[in-house]
């Protein structure tokens, strides 16, 4: 295809058609959600960073996930360094009901904030200055002096879980380098906290670990966008299902 990063990419969704075949839960409407790859390529082989679920958790027990969760309404509210690219904001907004600046900040602000309040990372730069309106509470990022820096926000990848699921999410697969790490606040991760460790990785050696599948396939397509240079101007792919089929269209 002359607008994709690679014709085999196309079996990624072969993959998933084989592998999420329980649709037997009552249909529901989606809820947005966003998640965030860090990845380390100060080495040969990049490694990316993963965290193990709690046991104990309703939802994927035990198994290894990025960061992320749902996109919540003060999420484009929060004050950033930087604003997004334009065209990173242009493909987020493709096939998106009510369209708008502040929903595309909002869907790379919430893999942000949720890479923080299950990590302790804070992903941005250090600046001086006060960026809230008058009345607005001070966030944890301001607090340490840390601005989202969006510019340095990727976005790798989208995918619609099926009907038929337990749970449905929108999710926007975002990524960004490890130096983008401002600061951590330790003791968030722990035995009894929703990831109890957290790993780097080798990229090569992710396919070991138990994961949603979802997520190997947000991988591999982090090593094709890699590989061709980890530039904005990418195409996206969004995977959704089709006549029970998955497909995989560039955004």
């Amino acid at each position: 295809m002359a607008n994709d990063l690679d014709p085999k990419q196309h079996e990624l969704a072969q993959w998933l058609t084989r592998v999420e075949r329980n649709q037997t839960h009552p249909n529901q409407r989606w809820r947005d959600a966003a998640t965030l790859i860090l990845i380390d390529r100060s080495e040969p082989v990049p490694k990316v960073l993963l965290g193990r679920r709690h046991a104990g958790h309703k939802f994927l027990p035990g198994r290894f996930v990025f960061p992320g969760g749902r996109v919540e309404r003060g999420d484009a509210r929060m004050p950033v360094a930087t604003p997004l690219d334009a065209a990173v904001e242009a493909r987020l907004l493709k096939r998106v009901r009510h369209p708008s600046p502040a929903k595309a900040r909002a869907f790379a602000l919430a893999a942000i904030r949720e890479t923080f309040e299950e990590t302790g990372l804070l992903i941005g730069r250090r600046q001086d200055g006060e960026r809230r309106a008058p009345g607005q509470r001070a966030t944890l990022f301001e607090r340490a002096g840390v601005y989202p820096d969006l510019a340095s926000i990727h976005f790798v990848a989208r995918a619609l879980t099926p009907p038929g699921r337990p749970r449905r999410f929108d999710t926007r697969f975002f990524a960004a380098d490890a130096t983008a790490i401002a600061h951590r606040v330790e003791g968030v991760v722990g035995p009894d906290a929703e990831l109890v460790e957290l790993v780097w990785l080798p990229i090569t050696e992710v396919e070991r670990l138990e994961m949603p599948t979802i997520t190997k396939v947000a991988l591999q397509e982090l090593e094709a966008r890699s590989a061709a240079g980890l530039d904005h101007d990418l195409p996206v792919p969004f995977y959704r299902m089709l006549n029970r089929r998955f497909v995989r269209e560039v955004l």
